[in-house]
């Protein structure tokens, strides 16, 4: 079993209110093969949102207390993504799970990418507050830009 972040299979809960499904992840939750986890709606974050970014640095540096996660508005949040990425993490360890697919570039679940805090549309080298603690924890983390293109190399593509 592995986790996934819930807007992967298919969960309405991005900040916008949308998901990001990912059809062959869908299917092993509905197969009982994946579990899905938000860690902003876990955070008490409602759905729809403010979009959010950190601000100063990365999931790493948040958790270094040297960077903060702040809405467009300017509405510190860096406390709710902290509180949902402890609580995801509970969940999955709970159930055993130790390897996870995150959606690129959130700030929640960035793996590689995220975006530079300025609220621009680009993207920078970082990892969302999650993942930092996810990856901190030991658990496996892969994004599913990554996971879809190991499925690619294995088919041959």
């Amino acid at each position: 079993m592995i986790g996934i972040s819930a807007c992967l299979g298919g969960a309405l809960c991005r900040y916008d209110g949308k998901s990001q499904t990912v059809p062959r992840l869908m299917m092993l939750v509905q197969e009982g093969r994946a579990i899905m986890v938000c860690p902003e709606v876990l955070g008490g974050l409602p759905i729809p949102r403010e979009p959010a970014e950190i601000i100063g640095g990365d999931g790493v540096t948040v958790w270094q207390d040297r960077a903060k996660v702040i809405t467009v508005s300017g509405r510190d949040v860096t406390q709710h993504f902290k509180d949902g990425a402890v609580l995801a993490y509970q969940k999955l360890q709970k159930l055993g799970i130790d390897q996870l697919i995150l959606k690129e570039k959130s700030p929640s679940c960035g793996s590689r990418m995220i975006y530079d805090g300025q609220f621009s549309g680009i993207k920078k080298s970082g990892v969302g507050v999650a993942c930092a603690y996810f990856r901190q924890q030991g658990m496996q983390v892969m994004s599913d830009v990554e996971w879809l293109e190991s499925l690619e190399e294995a088919n041959g593509n």
